[in-house]
């Protein structure tokens, strides 16, 4: 129950009343439960203390504070002269350096300007007498106030049209601070007068010898509008960056921290060096600094050539027989399966094209440093095909039977493209179904005319997928799996398929060397070696292909890793994400 409040005076302060109202509580059987919890929270000293504060917010208002001076920084000078001029002892010698700190006499200087309320600088109303003959272009007036420091702008003559332009804006000066002149910015009026006919020598010493306030008659050569969506670019970064790492960065507290697959946006690019950006959900939405791609490159290829950095074309992933830990029955007729089976002789077979002197060895001009890629979101509309989903699996990741669950539990929803393969029709199999059947010439033509994303050989049989696979499934407006080893990735990447790439690798952890889970679908009796390849696997890929990669999904079972993997499909097809800007560039 709650007895009745003493009569409490409109002097009585806040937190005072709390406690009146506090001890006034007295639970009773029917409502103790209740009382006793608002007890509680009354008695809170962090909401007695709040109570404190606001009151002496409120006395502070009402009291009204004034500056006792104005000129604080005056009556420091005059009291610093005078100790000057006399013998000092240790007391004022002490009081003497404080008074002469710079930091001091700053703190002192804002205190004047606050109680002088000299905050901004009054401008004199516009010259009745300006040019209102605008020639049907849209010009604006800009008042700016210049001291005796330069305008901090260049001008040039256009040799085509004569106009005379702003050439360059330096940072830090009255027109860099103003934000109303910009390069390009066409100018025609100098406190009145028409500049059109000057040179540029001329109009500069007109405005050097300007003091006080100066009125420019500007033609924009941008609309705000426009030059806001130019400077709106969006990157995926394809490395980490730590600023306070980075001995380079003009000013480590400015940087910008990032992880490899953040998406930022890039605000500036007038410095070429030095960008301005932004990460994209972060809510700082102050602009820092990122280097800018020229700049990157060019201190990548020095510590490339002096040894430091690895060129990015001779990283290899390791050579991993993936049947003998994945696919046991290698001869099974379920669509892809004789495909795991064949993929480390495709690599081999890859490994000796690329060491006979192609394009793709360390040896080769052209370099792919993992920079930045310029991306826009995208969400397929109802007459695009749905987006290629692409697996690709470290060791142990079993990404094929993962694949064909998927298929199973929703045929309708999902295809698999059909696999094509040299080996006679089995009695049981149809064509088109479990393979696509056709002769070994036939295969190999397909392979020298580029059809296949990925081929191999098998006792004595080629196997491959191909791309006309996949585009028969998308043009039944199904959403298409592929299992896929990373070196594919470089030939589906295409705004055709705009692939959605999802890495699977074995969740493994390192403390027990183990499998998380009991029902893990890997087979009994892995060992610690097979616990350190798969490791090593799934790191070599990420090392190497991460940068392609758009969700990785750590495998701790079969039913748990279907579900995941339906939910992230499901929400690829009805999200927007972020995809690179080229693929939707005509």
């Amino acid at each position: 129950m709650i007895e009745a409040m003493p009569v409490v005076s409109a002097t009585t302060g806040l937190h005072e009343t709390l406690a009146v109202l506090t001890s006034q509580l007295h639970p009773d059987a029917k409502h103790k439960e209740d009382l006793s919890f608002l007890k509680d929270i009354l008695s809170e000293k962090s909401l007695a203390y709040l109570m404190k504060i606001h009151e002496k917010l409120k006395q502070y208002e009402k009291l009204g504070p004034e500056p006792v001076l104005d000129s604080a920084s005056c009556l420091v000078e005059d009291l610093t002269e005078d100790l000057q001029n006399g013998p000092l002892d240790d007391d004022e010698r002490e009081l003497l350096v404080l008074l002469s700190a710079p930091h001091l006499k700053a703190v002192l200087s804002a205190h004047d300007t606050v109680a002088q309320k000299n905050f901004d600088p009054v401008l004199p109303p516009l010259p009745e007498e300006l040019n209102d003959d605008f020639e049907e272009e849209s010009v604006k007036i800009v008042r700016l106030v210049k001291n005796k420091e330069p305008l901090g702008a260049t001008i040039r003559r256009d040799e085509a049209t004569g106009a005379v332009i702003v050439a360059r804006i330096m940072r830090g000066g009255a027109a860099d601070r103003s934000g109303l002149v910009h390069v390009g910015d066409e100018l025609r009026e100098v406190n009145g007068k028409v500049i059109t006919h000057r040179r540029p020598d001329e109009i500069s010493q007109i405005l050097s010898q300007s003091q006080g306030t100066i009125t420019l008659k500007i033609v924009p050569a941008v609309a705000e509008e426009d030059r806001l969506k130019e400077s709106r670019v969006y990157l995926r970064a394809l490395f980490d960056y730590t600023p306070f790492e980075d001995k380079a960065t003009p000013c480590q507290e400015a940087g910008l921290p990032f992880k490899r697959g953040d998406i930022l946006q890039v605000v500036s690019q007038e410095d070429t060096t030095w960008w301005q950006a932004k990460k994209v959900g972060d809510s700082n939405l102050r602009a820092a600094l990122i280097p800018s791609t020229q700049f990157q490159e060019r201190r990548l290829r020095y510590r490339m050539k002096m040894g430091s950095f690895p060129h990015p074309n001779s990283i290899k992933v390791p050579t991993y027989d993936q049947a003998d830990r994945e696919d046991c029955d290698c001869e099974a007729v379920l669509n892809g399966k004789d495909l795991a089976s064949l993929r480390r002789s495709l690599r081999l077979k890859k490994d000796r094209q690329a060491s006979s002197g192609d394009g793709h060895t360390p040896e080769a001009n052209h370099t792919d440093f993992l920079i930045y890629e310029e991306v826009t979101q995208y969400l397929p509309r109802p007459d695009e095909n749905p987006r290629l989903i692409v697996l690709i699996g470290s060791l142990g990741a079993r990404t094929t039977e993962l694949k064909q669950k998927v298929i199973a539990e929703n045929p309708r929803r999902y295809g698999l493209a059909v696999p094509h393969t040299t080996r006679c029709r089995r009695s049981q199999e149809r064509e088109g179904v479990e393979y696509h059947f056709i002769s070994r010439p036939a295969f190999e033509d397909d392979i020298q005319n580029g059809k296949f994303i990925e081929y191999g050989e098998y006792k004595d049989n080629l196997y491959g997928t191909s791309l006309e696979s996949i585009h028969r499934v998308l043009a039944h407006n199904k959403v298409c799996l592929v299992d896929v080893q990373p070196e594919a990735l470089k030939t589906l990447r295409m705004a055709e398929f705009k692939p959605y790439v999802i890495f699977v690798r074995p969740r493994i952890l390192d403390s027990q060397r183990k499998l998380l889970g009991s029902t893990s679908s890997l087979s009994a009796g892995i060992t610690e070696e097979d616990l350190m390849d798969m490791k090593q696997s799934a790191d070599l890929i990420d090392e190497c292909y991460g940068h392609w990669v758009d969700y990785v999904l750590f495998k701790e079972d079969a039913v748990s890793a279907l579900i995941e993997l339906q939910v992230v499909m499901e929400r690829v097809q009805r999200e927007p994400q972020w995809v690179p800007a080229s693929w939707l560039r005509s």
